[in-house]
């Protein structure tokens, strides 16, 4: 019987194969599968680069024209985008079937579609009110297409990119302390044509310094409300107040203010565990009081030299920003209700800029919106955004609430996402690399109790048996 049960299944005769070999085939991979493996990968880790290094202002001064007029028409796209386009090219190509990677796509998410159709038809208003529509490719279909390809990717290709992001990040924070403590800047300051002298806020890659603030903000609240992304708490912490501290050199009072609420509400919530009886660490709570002191010297000692002098006067003398944002809420009076609809002419809604002072941008995402494309599809895109965050939600951890806020906040205050940037890409690579959920760790099965106690009477009779 032991031998008939050696000898092979019937069907398979002498071809049979081993579970080693049977493991080895499965582990077998094409070579033009792996080619386009490491091409999504690196077009994926190109689209990050473009994006956290290569801002409007650096295209300006390389000569191209992407913000400024005249130029050919693929200079009016930004490289991040056609890296992202042709990484989401070689994903179609990845199973043989694009059609089929495509519905898998939309099937997966209809949020996905709803957006997509939510921007086909804020094209075609662009199109129809005669404005570059570019703008509205790297403003909002790139942050899509992001999500889809960092989603799609590889998970070890994954795992990669966020020692990318955190590299990049950290290369803008250091840039932007040696622009500030230098006086002089790695790329020149320009809004359009126009050169920006006597601004001492840095700016570092990044190309502004609102848009170096909030995207450094995010950063640091990333890593103050999930601690998994840097385990060592002393690295963490070395980290935040590095990178914290450098909000003050890029001068950006709405995401310093924001983050120092975050750090508020996160200490308060934190307090009430302690009150409610929940237990933490003896030595932890001793640390968290020493760095607590140690921060209120540093930052005594910094304010005593002076660092915090020039961020101070933005709050006291803001230069006319505060005046630009009640000019911002009286513009739309300036229009009718066909206008405030449809969104204006071109001509009409520039001139109306100049005339209030906002040449430089309406400071407010909504506002500016209705002036560009008219109330109704600003508030199509406001419901497909509030959709795209909605699902980004769902499969992110729970710190990406605070960036959220963070978003609406930068958007409400500032030009923000309703000129041609890739701010919002920014954003989403940040949620996307260091923010995902992670996955659960199964149960260990614990042992039924009842196999143990089966096996006490028969100890116990061979005990009485040989009494």
């Amino acid at each position: 019987m032991r031998s008939a049960s050696r000898l092979p299944s019937p069907g398979t005769g002498t071809h049979a194969v081993s579970p080693q070999g049977q493991w080895q085939r499965r582990r077998t991979v094409r070579p033009e599968a792996t080619l386009l493996e490491l091409g999504i990968a690196g077009c994926t880790a190109l689209a990050i680069l473009a994006t956290l290094t290569i801002s409007s202002a650096l295209l300006t001064h390389w000569k191209i024209q992407y913000v400024t007029a005249g130029g050919n028409f693929y200079e009016k796209l930004h490289p991040a985008t056609y890296f992202t386009v042709l990484a989401l090219g070689l994903i179609l190509l990845r199973s043989g079937n694009p059609v089929r990677e495509l519905v898998q796509i939309f099937a997966g998410s209809v949020t996905i579609l709803f957006y997509l159709i939510c921007w086909v038809l804020l094209l075609v208003q662009t199109v129809l009110l005669q404005r570059p529509f570019t703008t509205v490719v790297d403003t909002f279909l790139l942050p899509l297409l992001l999500t889809i390809v960092i989603w799609r990717t590889n998970p070890s290709i994954r795992r990669l990119l966020v020692w990318l992001v955190h590299g990049l990040i950290l290369l803008n924070v250091l840039i932007g302390y040696y622009e500030f403590f230098a006086g002089s800047r790695i790329i020149p300051l320009t809004l359009g044509n126009i050169l920006v002298v006597g601004e001492w806020r840095s700016a570092a890659l990044l190309g502004h310094p609102l848009t170096a603030s909030g995207l450094i903000a995010g950063y640091v609240l990333a890593l103050l409300l999930k601690p998994s992304l840097c385990p060592q708490p002393m690295l963490r912490l070395a980290l935040i107040a590095f990178c914290l501290g450098s909000l003050m050199v890029f001068g950006g009072r709405t995401a310093l203010v924001t983050t120092l609420i975050v750090f508020a509400l996160s200490a308060a919530f934190t307090l009430l565990r302690m009150l409610r009886g929940e237990r933490f660490p003896l030595a932890g709570l001793i640390f968290a009081i020493a760095v607590i002191f140690a921060s209120l010297a540093a930052i005594f000692a910094l304010l005593d030299l002076g660092l915090f002098d020039k961020m101070l006067l933005r709050f006291s003398s803001d230069k006319g920003s505060a005046l630009a944002r009640v000019a911002t809420l009286n513009l739309l009076s300036h229009f009718d209700w066909n206008e405030i609809i449809f969104g204006p002419s071109v001509a009409r809604a520039n001139a109306l800029q100049s005339q209030m002072g906002l040449d430089y941008g309406i400071e407010n995402f909504w506002v500016s919106s209705i002036v560009q494309f008219g109330l109704i599809l600003t508030a199509l895109m406001t419901t497909a955004l509030v959709a795209f965050f909605t699902k980004i939600y769902l499969v992110s951890d729970r710190a990406v609430i605070a960036q959220m806020v963070l978003i609406a906040v930068i958007a409400a205050s500032s030009v923000s996402f309703s000129s041609k940037n890739i701010q919002l890409a920014q954003f989403i690579i940040l949620i996307t690399t260091l923010l995902p959920r992670q996955a659960r760790q199964p149960r260990r099965a614990m042992q039924p109790q009842h196999s143990i106690d089966r096996r006490m009477p028969i100890r116990q009779t061979a005990a009485g048996s040989a009494s």
